[in-house]
This record gives C-alpha cells, structure tokens and sequence, in this order.
C-alpha cells in the first residue's frame, strides 16, 4: 500500500510517515507539506491512499480531498485532524475521504485505519459522525472563501481580485455569511465558522 503523507509540520509528517513505514506492507512514497505540493506530486506518482492534515497554507486538507475526488477517483484520501470540528467531519465526507482521524489515536488505530481504508472501507469515529450529521454548515462554497480571506486579513478589494469577482459581489456574500452566523462583522462570522469547522 503506497501512502503520500501531507503535513505541514515537519515534525508531525516525519513521525508518521517513520511510524508508518516500519508496518509491513505500508510504504510512504512521498511527504509534502500542503495540498498544492500534494496536487503536483499526484501529476507524477498514483499512491493508493494520501493522508493529510486540514489545517495547511495554500490548499487545505478539505480542498484537497475534493481535487483528488475530481481528478483522481481511484486515490483514497484519509484526514487528520487535532480538532474534532463537526463542520469538517461533514466536509470531509461530502468531498469523498474515506477517513477521519483524529492525531491524538494510537499509532496501531491509524494503521489499521488506512488498512481497512486500503479494502474499500470508511473509518470516522461514531461519535464524531453523530455530531457532524446534527450540526449543518449554511455557507455557501463562495461565502465560505470570501470569508476565510477575510479572517486572514483580507480587504474586499483583494478578496475580489483573489476570487475574480467583484467588490459588490464580495461584499454581498459577507453580509450574507455573517447574517447566516449571527455575527458582528466579517471577522467574528470568520472566527465562528472557523471554531464550527466550516472555514
């Protein structure tokens, strides 16, 4: 089973990617540190299954899972998380990953993970599934990237160059995120749909 491991801390993606090559069977073909390294060693090597992270610059995990969707059906992904965001959990699922993992589990339970995984089979913890399928998400995918450049510290102006729309546009799709939030302004509806998961 070949495995590309997307960490963006180096620490992290070396520990796993060592833990996971000392199981026999398991072979780490590459390491990177964000999803858009990951999309462009994906042009050259097919791993069977990427294990990535979420939270990287440039490509998030969740964008990354549903690249791999569109442009490589037959590549399984598997995520990995330090939060137990229920947004992310439903993301994750709606882009096709066929895990979540939490960093925290034991090295042999994200082993037998990627192995079942490896089968055709989908690892997410119960009790984080229960709480994604409760909870729902009312962005839509343009508030949402709007929003997350706002809460970088993104003005209109370069949010609607960024996303090729105009300023009007962009203002409208944060008005409407932080009225769906309950929020103040643009970084408070940032900062809440980030503790949700949703961003």
């Amino acid at each position: 089973m070949k495995i590309l491991v997307v960490e963006d801390q180096a620490l992290v993606r070396n520990a796993i990617s060592a833990l996971l090559s000392l199981e026999p069977g398991l072979e780490v073909i590459g390491q990177v540190e964000d999803g858009q390294q990951a999309l462009e060693f994906l042009v050259n090597k097919t791993p069977d299954i990427v294990l990535s992270d979420i939270e990287m610059p440039k490509v998030t995990g969740l964008d990354l899972a549903q690249e791999i969707q569109k442009k490589y059906p037959t590549v399984k992904v598997v995520i990995m998380t330090t939060f137990s965001r229920s947004g992310y959990i439903r993301r994750a699922m709606e882009a096709n990953a066929k895990g979540f993992i939490l960093k925290e589990a034991p090295s042999d339970y994200l082993i037998n993970a990627l192995k079942k995984v490896s089968v055709g089979q989908k690892v997410i913890d119960p009790e984080l599934a229960m709480n994604a399928l409760n909870d729902s998400d009312p962005l839509s995918d343009k508030e949402r990237k709007a929003l997350r450049l706002a809460g970088e510290g993104f003005k209109t102006k370069q949010i609607a160059a960024s996303l090729y729309l105009s300023e009007g546009t962009v203002r409208n799709y944060l008005s409407d995120a932080i009225a769906k939030l309950n929020a103040t302004n643009r970084i408070d509806a940032a900062r809440i749909a980030k503790q949700k998961g949703w961003l």
